[in-house]
């Protein structure tokens, strides 16, 4: 059990974390024909904008009610009447979904009272869904406001008493989850037959497509008939500790029983996803499927060599940080440092002996007191890789040096083998660049290792791999 401990320092150096309001802000991005809006000031949207432009190449629908000094005082009511009224006027979205700041929540203001309100006033709204999310940026993290949003939907918009329908799941990703994941998870439960309903669906907006026609709203999504009938679906999979309260909410508003998995990267993890699609579908497992966790359990094989033994330094939000850590350490690997953003259940439960709420430069520090192999974050952890001396993997948002972020997959069978020849082959760069000399090895070095038992070179879980296959089972 990890130690989990938090950074008393007066203030974050090269941060970490990243705000609710953009994590929520994110989330409303998987709704189709939706425009967000940050209830503050221009500054937090402006950041906001900038960020996940960076990050996703791509427009990014995000509106303001721009509140200034006197509104902050005499309170925002006229500013978020006026701005959902001029995006309904122009944008003409199917849903615009509202998240609060700090400036607004440290006034206090009755947003949920104001909506009320404001629908009263102008029945021209009521083809528009309106969405709430308390989200104070003083308070959680990026992925804090993500699952409030995801909740948020779920209480507004999912209809009790609806008829279920045969086949359907509902599929609730957590933001650790990127575009490209959250498409390979959707395969694979098409895989089965069954009819998934993707909440948020990132995937649909924000994978990095040209429309046909202009929109001023989200370009792809969950659209919002989905929405209202998200009830009618037999189960419900939620994926990531972050999901569990908006699937709590789902089965008790709907009646829709649901299966968490906190995890998605790695073979085990990815065996009790398929075997729960098969019960659920009542089907054997694809042979296509079964194909691909035969080849992850060949990277494995391949890539254990460069894993073994390495000390790695992560940071990352917590879903994340429990995902990729986790397998890391599956595939041999030491989990030196680990900084996260926010708490979560799973801090407690991760594979080192102490986990740090804190930011980068904490990081930085930790992993060259352990003299860790790999610092594994996002962008912001290059100039910690360049001052060590160590190579940086880059993982998690904002990546806004890299370009493709939208389409990549570390999920599944082939998720999982893309994050082995990955990583490895960073890890192998660092060996060629500190020990070409030493490499290729002399023949005897070959010679010498050939004898030695496999046994010695396989860490013990891999070494597991000749366990009964859970695959086989789920198909008997």
């Amino acid at each position: 059990m990890a130690l989990v401990t938090e950074s008393k320092k007066s203030c974050a150096v090269n941060p970490l974390k990243m705000s609710q309001p953009l994590g929520a802000s994110y989330a409303f991005m998987g709704l189709e024909r939706c425009m967000p809006l940050m209830h503050g000031s221009q500054g937090c949207t402006s950041f906001g904008v900038v960020l996940l432009v960076r990050h996703f190449k791509e427009a990014i629908p995000l509106q303001t009610t721009a509140m200034n000094e006197a509104t902050t005082i005499m309170g925002g009511f006229d500013n978020l009447e006026k701005a959902l009224l001029n995006i309904r006027s122009r944008a003409k979205p199917d849903v615009i979904a509202i998240c609060s700041t700090g400036l607004t929540e440290t006034k206090g203001e009755d947003i949920e009272g104001y909506l009320r309100v404001i629908r009263q006033k102008h029945p021209e709204l009521a083809d528009t869904a309106l969405v709430y999310a308390s989200t104070p940026d003083y308070l959680g993290a990026f992925q804090d406001g993500w699952a409030k949003a995801v909740e948020a939907v779920v209480r507004t918009l999912a209809e009790p008493d609806v008829p279920k329908v045969a086949g359907r799941v509902a599929l609730l990703p957590g933001c650790h989850l990127s575009p490209g994941d959250v498409e390979e998870l959707r395969e694979i439960v098409e895989a089965f037959g069954l009819e998934p309903v993707v909440v948020p669906d990132v995937a649909g907006s924000l994978d990095g497509h040209i429309p046909d026609d202009w929109l001023g709203t989200t370009l792809g999504g969950t659209p919002v008939a989905a929405l209202r009938t998200l009830g009618s679906a037999m189960h419900c999979l939620a994926l990531g500790e972050q999901m569990r309260p908006a699937a709590e909410r789902l089965q008790a508003q709907c009646g829709v029983p649901f299966t968490l998995f906190d995890r998605l990267t790695g073979l085990a993890a990815t065996d009790a996803l398929i075997v729960e699609l098969s019960r659920l579908s009542g089907r054997p497992v694809p042979q296509k499927l079964r194909r691909l966790r035969s080849q992850l359990v060949d990277a494995m094989l391949d890539g254990h060599f460069h894993f073994g033994n390495v000390k790695v330094a992560l940071g990352a939000e917590p879903d994340l940080l429990w995902s990729i850590g986790s397998f890391l350490v599956e595939m041999g690997a030491e989990l030196s440092v680990c900084v996260t953003t926010t708490r979560s259940p799973l801090l407690e439960r991760m594979p080192t002996s102490e986990v740090l709420i804190g930011d980068l430069e904490d990081l930085e520090r930790l992993a060259q007191a352990a003299d860790c192999d790999l610092l594994v974050t996002h962008s912001h952890g290059r100039q910690a890789s360049e001052r060590l001396g160590k190579p940086l993997f880059r993982l998690g948002i904002p990546m806004f040096d890299r370009i493709g972020n939208a389409h990549k997959v570390y999920v599944g069978y082939r998720g999982t083998r893309n994050f082995i020849y990955e990583a490895g082959n960073l890890l192998m760069d660092q060996i060629h660049h500190h020990h070409a000399d030493d490499w290729p090895l002399p023949a005897s070095s070959h010679a010498a290792v050939a004898q030695v038992p496999r046994e010695v070179f396989l860490p013990a879980r891999i070494g597991r791999l000749s366990r009964p296959d859970p695959l086989a089972e789920a198909s008997a």
